[in-house]
């Protein structure tokens, strides 16, 4: 698979010359800050080297001192996994077990995983101008960063944390996905959700399709995964948007891949192309929260803005006879944090009336952890594809 590699500007450049500063050796340093997610620069930089014991390291951290690696690359991933370790650590606790809702328990979960990130994010790695880790024994990252920020021209210090996942999304940019209503692999790229729940996918693929129906919209389209699946299906027209250019360029390659360039037109857009279609797709965040990094962005929606636009402007794009699809799951409802009559009334509101629903079961393995305490909940939830025509 060969492309031209660009950069995710949308996500970076806001911080694009930020410049961090230590004393090192009795001298003043500096390099640019990289991020790919827009994580704050640290106001505070200690070098640290192998000799500091990892509970040290983690009081600094979590004191919110940043700590720049100057020892081997080995040993920073080492010290990264101590960190992680500790993070995970809970204090121990009299109350009585199972007293809290499950919002609760939600909220107290994301405010430690928030506060977990903080902790982990706080150890930096040095790059070169040409993303060589200023490291001994360190691996090669120099095309998974140059997937992501582009060409680089000057030495820039990151997030260990995060330069590892820059690093992980770049194997699976390479290994892909595979989808088996495609019959074939789809290529995320880092910042892009992956397709991993397959649940989605099969609602879009076993949806009743009219014979008359020949163009579609595909709002929020991400990989492209949902426009590659309706194009396989017959339809001729499709136009797929996103917001984020990451995400364009991802499904611009997929949808090139796939030889589909023909009937999938790819946009950088806010909602809906101009225009109406037969049928139009969108699968928003279903969670009522506020997104903590890059990916929970397709996931949390602190104000289900994405929803409510989608329900409130559909119809102004859907041809005579044509419909909705709007799959998202119901887990916000089992966690309070949406009524499903609140969302009946968006539907409503919007000028819809609902002609039809499918539905499955989730198949994640969270699903079936018993040991994790939202196990109820989400042995609950259902993903569901909502079929909707103008009333």
């Amino acid at each position: 698979m060969t492309e031209s590699f660009e950069s995710y500007q949308d996500t970076s450049k806001k911080l694009d010359h930020v410049i961090v500063t230590w004393l090192e050796d009795g001298t003043k340093k500096s390099a640019q800050w990289r991020t790919a997610t827009n994580h704050p620069s640290p106001s505070e930089v200690v070098v640290t080297k192998d000799t500091i014991k990892a509970d040290q390291a983690y009081q600094l951290a979590f004191d919110g001192k940043a700590l720049l690696w100057r020892s081997d690359f080995p040993n920073a991933r080492s010290l990264l996994q101590a960190l992680s370790r500790r993070s995970l650590r809970q204090p121990r606790s009299n109350q009585v077990k199972n007293t809290k809702s499950f919002q609760e328990i939600f909220f107290e979960q994301r405010a430690i995983q928030e506060k977990r990130a903080r902790v982990l994010n706080q150890l930096l790695v040095p790059l070169s101008a040409d993303y060589v880790i200023q490291l001994p024994r360190a691996q090669d990252v120099a095309l998974a960063c140059e997937q992501v920020f582009g060409s680089s021209q000057s030495d820039s210090v990151i997030s260990l944390r995060a330069l590892l996942a820059i690093v992980s999304a770049h194997e699976w940019r390479k290994k892909g996905v595979q989808i088996p209503q495609l019959s074939r692999r789809i290529y995320p790229h880092f910042g892009v959700f992956s397709p991993l729940r397959s649940e989605y996918l099969d609602l879009v693929d076993q949806a009743p399709l009219s014979p008359n129906w020949k163009s579609a919209y595909d709002i929020g389209t991400g990989t492209g995964v949902l426009a590659a699946i309706l194009a396989k299906r017959g339809l001729l027209e499709i136009t797929a948007t996103d917001l984020y250019q990451r995400a364009v360029l991802c499904a611009r390659a997929n949808i090139l891949l796939f030889e589909m360039q023909e009937r999938i037109q790819v946009i950088q857009s806010d909602m809906f192309p101009p225009g109406r279609a037969d049928v139009i797709v969108c699968n928003p965040p279903w969670i009522v929260a506020e997104p903590s990094s890059l990916l929970d962005s397709a996931v949390y929606d602190s104000k289900a803005t994405m929803l409510r636009s989608f329900l409130s402007g559909v119809r102004d794009h859907l041809n005579i006879g044509g419909e909705a699809w709007l799959v998202i799951s119901d887990i916000a409802e089992h966690l309070d944090l949406r009524s499903r009559d609140q969302f009946l009334e968006w539907i409503a509101l919007g000028g819809l009336k609902v002609v039809g629903r499918i539905d499955a079961r989730p198949v994640h393995g969270r699903a079936r952890d018993q040991e994790d305490p939202l196990y109820q909940v989400r042995s609950k939830e259902i993903t569901s594809l909502w079929r909707l025509q103008s009333s």
